[in-house]
């Protein structure tokens, strides 16, 4: 019998000028389609060292286009869906390139460059983003004091 185990995911709040990246994810998607989201996914089978970060990197490159500079781990949380236990990790990713667009219409609606007060008053945003960019936005502010 297999022992209960997570599916990892690594999402990045982009920062730039103020301002996160977030996508509206699809109207397809299984898990908080229409919500507003950080941009992530699910770690892949990989080895090496900085697999996190790398799956940082790769998600937010193939979802919105954009590459990232230095990044920082934030937060973690523990969750359920209906087929699976996940793990969720956060960063903060400095923006470094590249035009925020939609990459896969499938994943991701839309894409919003949003300040931390946006989110929070965002009809789409679950509370969980919101405490995500909170979270994120206290430790930028504190790691430049």
């Amino acid at each position: 019998m297999d022992a209960p185990h997570y599916v990892v995911n690594a999402e990045a709040a982009v920062h730039r000028d103020g301002e996160y990246l977030l996508v509206e994810r699809a109207a397809a998607e299984e898990h908080g389609a229409g919500a507003l989201a950080l941009v992530g996914g699910k770690v892949e089978v990989t080895e090496g060292r900085e697999v996190l970060e790398a799956t940082v990197r790769r998600e937010v490159a193939e979802e919105v286009g954009v590459t990232v500079g230095s990044m920082e781990y934030v937060t973690n949380s523990a969750f359920e869906t209906p087929d699976d236990r996940v793990v969720n990790t956060v960063f903060l990713a400095e923006y470094d390139a590249g035009t925020a667009r939609v990459r896969d219409p499938e994943e991701v609606a839309a894409v919003h460059w949003l300040s931390p007060a946006e989110v929070r008053d965002h009809p789409d945003a679950p509370q969980f983003t919101a405490d995500y960019v909170d979270a994120v936005e206290a430790h930028r502010v504190e790691r430049q004091s």
